[in-house]
């Protein structure tokens, strides 16, 4: 799972950009790893926020995380037939 800094020490299942050292700079793998999360992160957040513009129901859900997860993807399959392509 890709996560921002915020989930530093969450555990192993989530990859979130390499902090800078104290002092020190990125090595040139550690810069695209961070390229590539952000690249992938800015995408997921455009789809996340039309999808809450888009259908009012999914701003303030409090359902089991796997029923929300199964909401969103079925909106998301409408928002594709839509606008005819994928986001």
């Amino acid at each position: 799972t890709l996560v921002d800094l915020g989930y530093e020490n969450a555990g192993d299942g989530f990859r979130h950009p390499v902090k800078k050292p104290a002092g020190g700079e990125l090595t040139e793998a550690q810069q695209t790893f961070n390229r590539v999360i952000r690249g992938i992160h800015g995408m997921c957040e455009r789809a996340n926020a039309l999808l809450k513009t888009t259908f009012k129901a999914l701003r303030r859900v409090s359902l089991d995380p796997s029923r929300i997860t199964q909401i969103a993807a079925a909106a998301l399959v409408l928002l594709q037939l839509e606008y005819d392509r994928t986001i």
